[in-house]
């Protein structure tokens, strides 16, 4: 059985070199929409991170300090990345990660979490977004991006509800292109 078979709505790697294109670095500029997020020395998780579109450009962020953890369901998905990486200095900055269905298996408190258009692809968003929390540290930021032409107004706002309810704060709604963006804090 192939990982699509087990969730069809995972993007399949073979289509990876969409997810990660000169055109989409123009529209979706990863430097412009994490600057606010990211600063040297943190610990940061690119959940989801398919071919490391945002991964590659955090670890830069970073400056030589801190590091990014790649999750992903799909281990053809973390191959490329390490081929990326592979022989530079951001192969010291980047743990790839390969996450299961059922649980993303970080266990490292980390200081920020990106889930950029993957919660869609979840089954129980829930117990997702619950894990996520037990992750991020105290105060942590979290930037979920997911694309409008998958995700309703309304499937959005209810999900939003649902982040709340289990220990969010709202604090802040980018500007993404073609995406519905928030912004979250980790209550104490």
């Amino acid at each position: 059985m192939n990982i699509n078979e087990q969730n069809p709505k995972v993007c399949p790697v073979e289509r990876a070199g969409a997810l990660d294109n000169r055109l989409r670095r123009l529209i979706q500029n990863p430097q412009k929409i994490l600057k606010p997020y990211i600063s040297e020395g943190m610990t940061v998780l690119d959940v989801g991170c398919g071919p490391g579109f945002f991964s590659v450009e955090m670890a830069k962020m970073l400056n030589g300090t801190g590091k990014v953890i790649s999750a992903d369901v799909q281990k053809g998905m973390l191959d490329i990345i390490r081929s990326k990486i592979s022989g530079t200095t951001l192969e010291q900055r980047i743990q790839l990660h390969q996450s299961s269905f059922e649980s993303i298996g970080v266990v490292e408190k980390v200081d920020f979490v990106l889930a950029f258009y993957m919660i869609h692809e979840v089954r129980d968003q829930k117990k997702f977004i619950e894990e996520l929390a037990s992750i991020l540290k105290p105060n942590g930021l979290m930037l979920i991006i997911e694309p409008k032409f998958h995700v309703s107004k309304k499937a959005f706002g209810t999900m939003v509800v649902m982040i709340k309810e289990i220990g969010f704060a709202v604090v802040g709604s980018p500007k993404v292109f073609i995406s519905r963006a928030i912004a979250l804090k980790k209550n104490v």
